[in-house]
């Protein structure tokens, strides 16, 4: 995990799409790095939408340059690249073998990018890209599990008529059907979950993260660019990202959502503390 970010990064959103858009649109805004680029084979949408978000950038007193291009050879020496949505093609990681193929090409190109695949579709296509073609695990994931949990965060916060800035919880496992939401170790302003919402509450919110997937592509967008700005600016704070696991020598082990410290360098799962139920849940989970 050794290299440094360079001190102009350039972050590529491969997908001119709904997504793509979005997620350039909120890298202008937030000024995560200095160059953003944009890629999809549609080459007059990829330039179209650059030139919308650049002169709303400048508008907005924001410093980013941002292009389009056709050209996939745009990842070589980006710090992260952003897996998005094709212009007018299905979602990124809905044709599995596709979304295989273009992170075997990305990683190909790159061998040292953070690759963030922002769909709610990748889960299946980053176990197979880790563990068919021998991937490093920690150089490939996806942050729609962050969208889920700030969809998360928002319901707890109208539960406990709080502010979602003072809801802090986490969720692990395979979203939506085995996502499991750690409440013994939340907190809502300063006190346990637990203490302030009643089993009632706990129970209704469960219930309602299977309906909470897939997030709509603005939630999708804001929680990769969560993952992207903790990666170029090595800041402080453990995201829910999809991961692979490593696992004994010849086992082959599922991805889920864990918190992880994020850096360009690479992505480490940080395993929580888990309750006895909590744990076999998440094991029941990550079983292949």
């Amino acid at each position: 995990m050794g290299s440094r970010i360079p001190s102009v990064s350039t972050l590529v959103v491969l997908g001119a799409g709904e997504l793509g858009g979005a997620v350039a649109r909120q890298a202008a805004s937030a000024a995560v790095t200095r160059r953003v680029v944009l890629v999809d084979d549609a080459l007059d949408v990829a330039r179209g939408k650059a030139l919308d978000i650049q002169q709303a950038a400048a508008i907005d007193g924001v410093a980013v340059t941002l292009s389009g291009t056709g050209d996939i050879g745009a990842v070589v020496g980006a710090a992260v690249v952003v897996l998005a949505d094709r212009h007018g093609a299905p979602p990124a990681g809905a044709n599995e073998d596709a979304a295989v193929r273009e992170l075997s090409h990305v990683r190909a190109l790159n061998p040292r990018a953070l690759i963030v695949c922002a769909g709610a579709t990748a889960f299946d296509a980053i176990e197979r890209f880790v563990h068919e073609g021998d991937a490093d695990a920690g150089r490939v994931v996806g942050s729609a599990p962050e969208a889920l949990r700030s969809g998360l965060v928002a319901l707890t916060a109208l539960a406990a008529r709080a502010a979602p800035r003072d809801i802090s919880l986490m969720l692990v496992g395979r979203p939506p059907r085995e996502a499991v939401v750690l409440w013994n170790d939340a907190a809502i302003a300063g006190r346990r979950a637990t203490g302030v919402l009643t089993p009632q509450d706990i129970a209704r919110l469960e219930a309602r993260v299977p309906h909470l997937w897939p997030p709509g592509p603005l939630t999708l967008a804001g929680a990769a660019m969560r993952v992207v700005a903790l990666a170029l600016s090595n800041g402080a704070g453990t995201p829910a990202v999809f991961v692979v696991p490593a696992g004994a020598k010849g086992v082959r082990r599922r991805g889920a959502a864990l918190p992880a410290m994020v850096r360009a360098e690479g992505v480490t799962p940080v395993w929580p503390d888990l309750s006895p139920r909590d744990r076999m849940r998440l094991e029941t989970a990550l079983a292949d």
